[in-house]
């Protein structure tokens, strides 16, 4: 147990390693505090959420960082008191459209395929993968700012498969071959919008453990055989952003964001029927829960025009995944936004699914909180899809304590010595 407070930095009366998720959204801010056993499985001990205000979050992005903090502050204080301690370490989730998330594969021929791989040669040729990744990331986030130059930084990686000569391996040490194939995922942001998550977590005193691409997190967090074999696509419609994550052979192979959630549907709402945007919001949750609102037929028509105009977002996303291979035919939404009935309807859709490389008519379906293995809610008030960003946060905490993976500790060593 001591080996996890000496990692952790932090006893609890309870003698179990404690952490913070912190799911930063345009809408809420979320603060989960859960512990950890030895055994690598987690339990929820504290929830707090504070609403966002409409000027401090844009598109995922933090816009005015003192209204966040203060936001932040209030989230984590009522899930601390809820759990009864204040743990110093956290998990931050990240999103925006200039969060670019995508696997590099790297291939590399030996010139003495009868000598064993090295530790020296792996981290040579993890460095070369990650020097062709941040390359990738800059010519796409420079493109799309229009900005001659942008500092790009990375925000996490993980190594997603190794083979040898074709023959996949979890370890390259000491196996012989010629052809070495490295696949990392990779995800970068713009240095601005990390620097401001990096001051959030300095100005509420939490030390931070990383920094986490949100639909990395919440593609995570299902480990079925399934998901593993078949491959999935995982979309979380949070208030500014939807963020997809593509699962495939195996692995991640990209996440992309566009600037288009729940806030869209209310302002139409609001523009369109003339109301104070808290009370649009309103009629929007209580319209997705099939409850009677008012103007009923109207609503409906409002959604469903602005989800067609979101389905063709998600479209060209998927199209920009596919990379003219086949995309799974399962689809796990998530999300505040996930409660409108026309989301689902929309993928469900002929004219959605047909003109994207879908073999057949995908599968729709709502993740629940009680899906997310490895942690279970002490509290009983995560309830909904909403919930499932900030436990793929805490998932990720958890992994990132638990996982000794040779790949992993050798991708760690070199991202240290590069200081990307």
């Amino acid at each position: 147990m001591a080996f996890w407070r000496r990692i952790w930095g932090h006893e609890t009366e309870s003698t179990l390693a404690s952490c913070t998720a912190l799911d930063i959204g345009t809408e809420f801010a979320k603060a989960l505090v859960f512990e950890m056993d030895e055994g690598g499985l987690g339990t929820v001990r504290g929830v707090g959420r504070k609403r966002q205000g409409l000027s401090h979050m844009q598109s995922g992005t933090v816009t005015d960082i003192n209204a966040v903090v203060d936001n932040c502050s209030v989230a984590l204080q009522e899930a601390e008191e809820m759990a009864g301690f204040r743990p110093t370490q956290c998990v931050i989730g990240i999103a925006g459209e200039l969060v670019k998330g995508f696997t590099t594969a790297h291939t590399q021929e030996r010139k003495h395929p009868n000598v064993p791989i090295s530790d020296a040669e792996l981290q040579k040729l993890i460095k070369g993968v990650q020097r062709e990744a941040l390359r990738e990331a800059e010519r796409a986030i420079t493109w799309e700012t229009g900005l001659p130059q942008v500092d790009v930084r990375l925000v996490h990686a993980a190594v997603t498969g190794a083979q040898i000569d074709g023959y996949p391996v979890t370890n390259p040490v000491s196996f012989k071959g010629r052809h070495v194939k490295i696949s990392i995922f990779n995800a970068f942001a713009p240095l601005v919008h990390l620097g401001a998550l990096q001051t959030v977590a300095q100005q509420l005193e939490l030390d931070l453990l990383e920094i986490v691409a949100e639909p990395y997190a919440v593609a995570r967090v299902l480990g079925s055989e399934q998901v593993q074999q078949s491959g999935a696509l995982f979309i979380d419609i949070g208030g500014g952003t939807t963020d997809v994550a593509l699962v495939r052979h195996g692995g991640i192979e990209g996440t992309r964001m566009f600037a288009l959630g729940g806030r869209a549907f209310t302002k139409s709402l609001a523009d369109r029927l003339d109301l104070p945007f808290p009370r649009a919001e309103e009629i929007k949750v209580d319209y997705a829960r099939g409850l009677k609102v008012e103007h009923r037929a109207e609503v409906a028509k409002i959604i469903s025009e602005d989800v067609d105009i979101w389905s063709a977002g998600v479209e060209l996303v998927l199209e920009e995944l596919a990379a003219e291979d086949l995309l799974p035919g399962r689809v796990y939404l998530c999300g505040g936004g996930s409660h409108l009935p026309e989301i689902g309807k929309a993928l469900s859709s002929e004219l959605f699914w047909k003109r994207l490389p879908f073999s057949r008519p995908p599968e729709v379906a709502v993740m629940a909180p009680e899906q997310v293995e490895r942690i279970k809610d002490g509290t009983q008030l995560l309830v909904d899809q909403q919930d499932v960003t900030p436990l793929g946060l805490a998932y990720q905490a958890i992994e990132l304590q638990t996982n000794e993976d040779p790949l992993d500790v050798a991708l760690r060593k070199v991202l240290h010595l590069m200081k990307m």
